[in-house]
């Protein structure tokens, strides 16, 4: 946020260190968008972290076996979820939902993941529906993969956090959402 950044282990040296194990303190699923890597917000180095792009942070069973799989055989203690601000995924379902013009090819599998996220947005009606429908869909996916089957007993075991936030574009700063740890 400061703009006070230390590209902390990104040398040689820290590539050599985890050419053969890691072991990153955090999984981070976020949207695909350009403006919004996960390595450079966090000004993080090689190995420090888990990353998954997906657009609107939209989640199937390949995603989130990829999300379970720092906690499930690593130890990793922390997963985020981050959104953002402006997310031109969740505008473009929100408009192809709301006008029931499906999105061309592929697309529209993202437009059908946050279905969810666009009614419970419709049914808050606070603000902008786009980004209300943007924080939905953190939050969904949060609360989601903390009752997943396999995240949940680490989750109620204190050996997994599972954080829901939403990154501004204008100002940098990241506001958790849900399930910020005690």
């Amino acid at each position: 946020m400061s703009g006070d950044l230390h590209h902390p282990d990104r040398d040689p040296d820290r590539r050599e260190f985890v050419a053969q194990k890691q072991k990153p303190y955090g999984s981070v699923l976020a949207c695909i968008d350009s403006r919004v890597p996960p390595e450079l917000i966090f000004d993080t180095g090689l190995g420090d972290l888990y990353v998954m792009r997906t657009g609107g942070e939209a989640i199937g069973p390949v995603v989130t076996g990829s999300v379970e799989y720092g906690p499930m055989t690593s130890g990793t203690p922390l997963i985020m979820v981050l959104g953002h601000q402006r997310c031109g995924a969740v505008e473009a379902a929100y408009k192809s939902i709301r006008d029931g013009k499906p999105l061309p090819g592929n697309l529209e599998a993202i437009a059908r993941a946050l279905r969810p996220a666009y009614d419970q947005a419709a049914r808050e009606d606070d603000g902008d529906p786009v980004e209300t429908m943007a924080r939905a869909q953190v939050k969904l996916t949060a609360d989601g993969l903390r009752a997943n089957k396999d995240l949940a007993p680490l989750v109620a075991k204190g050996d997994l956090a599972v954080v829901g936030a939403y990154y501004s574009l204008d100002t940098g700063k990241i506001e958790v959402l849900t399930g910020a740890p005690s």
